[in-house]
């Protein structure tokens, strides 16, 4: 199969990391990268032609797929225009900002007959897998308690305040934690109960950098999530991930010297504890897990694989519109006070 002329449109910290993945895999074929400044590059992608344009890049380049991280609130519709001129479209988590824009861009792909792969980055990473797995054999109903703070400053934080101009902590990082309750319990998610916080004057008067939601499931299970960004966050307890149920528990634990503003920290786990009532408890080593760029790479072997192989997305385009629409219901709550029934 010939390579896939690839078109990268962002190139923060997630965009650039899915550029290096691309430049490294034989599978694709950079023909341009999209970013409305001019970052500076590493050295491997700093020969790749740049524009601000993306659509002036789209129609010229005539991608066979085009890699989204830019803002949320362009997902959506550069994903649909990517379609629409016949390319397959890897794109960021959150999908959209809205519902209706994520079934849009579902319907999209359905249309035109195109992949569309989201960036649900801990799909791909082994340790969780396992977690999900030793999870679901303990059996339900489930209570998950999860969290990731992100205690930030300086270009980190400018890029939090940038981000919340369109998306809120719980809903950006929420998606993925809300996928994992999702592949371990089968049951629907019903209602969802949502708390925020604004603690910083930098940012907008209607926004919060602090949020927590609890989440209801059919079968009885609850899920607790929790976001936090900004100068003022602790380091204490940023990273929770425990999976309870009537026999016993599975839970990731970090060492002492784990930081929240690492980002290779937002995925690791060094060590799940299998916890089963009467029996000892048990400490799988994760030490050579894969790191932040490492699982990139595999995100990228996941598109060529799904596009040489004609793979059907359409479960994994439901997942991804599921998660999204319980974490907006959260925000909906944030801001009305009151539990929204899904």
């Amino acid at each position: 199969m010939k390579p896939l002329r690839t078109l990268v449109a962002g190139l923060g910290n997630m965009g650039r990391s899915h550029a290096l993945a691309y430049h490294a895999n034989p599978a694709f074929e950079i023909v341009g990268l999209v970013n409305r400044s001019a970052p500076d590059l590493p050295e491997a992608l700093a020969g790749y032609p740049l524009t601000a344009d993306f659509p002036e890049a789209l129609a010229r380049l005539k991608p066979d797929l085009v890699s989204i991280a830019t803002y949320s609130d362009s997902h959506a519709d550069y994903a649909v225009a990517a379609l629409e001129a016949g390319a397959h479209v890897f794109v960021e988590k959150p999908l959209a900002t809205t519902v209706a824009d994520a079934r849009r861009v579902a319907a999209k792909a359905r249309e035109t007959g195109r992949k569309v792969v989201v960036g649900y980055i801990l799909r791909h990473h082994p340790s969780w897998q396992r977690l999900i797995a030793e999870s679901r054999a303990l059996g339900g109903p489930y209570v998950f308690r999860l969290n990731l703070n992100q205690q930030s400053s300086g270009p980190t934080w400018e890029v939090h305040k940038a981000l919340m101009r369109t998306t809120s902590p719980i809903v950006d990082c929420g998606v993925h934690y809300v996928d994992v309750m999702c592949q371990i319990t089968d049951a629907k998610p019903v209602e969802v109960r949502g708390m925020g916080l604004r603690l910083s004057p930098e940012i907008a008067a209607d926004t919060y950098n602090y949020g927590h939601f609890q989440v209801l499931f059919e079968d009885g299970s609850l899920g607790w999530y929790e976001a936090g960004w900004g100068p003022m966050m602790s380091d204490t307890a940023f990273f929770v991930k425990d999976v309870v149920s009537p026999n016993g528990a599975v839970s990731i634990r970090m060492p002492e010297s784990a930081r929240s503003d690492d980002i290779d920290t937002h995925t690791m786990t060094s060590t799940i504890r299998l916890h089963r009532i009467g029996e000892p408890d048990r400490d799988l080593s994760m030490a050579d897990e894969p790191g932040h760029q490492a699982l990139c790479d595999r995100e990228a072997a996941f598109v060529a694989e799904a596009v040489a192989g004609d793979a059907d997305l359409s479960r994994h385009l439901a997942d991804a519109v599921a998660s999204l629409a319980v974490c907006l219901a959260a925000d909906e709550s944030v801001r009305s006070g009151r539990p929204v029934k899904l």
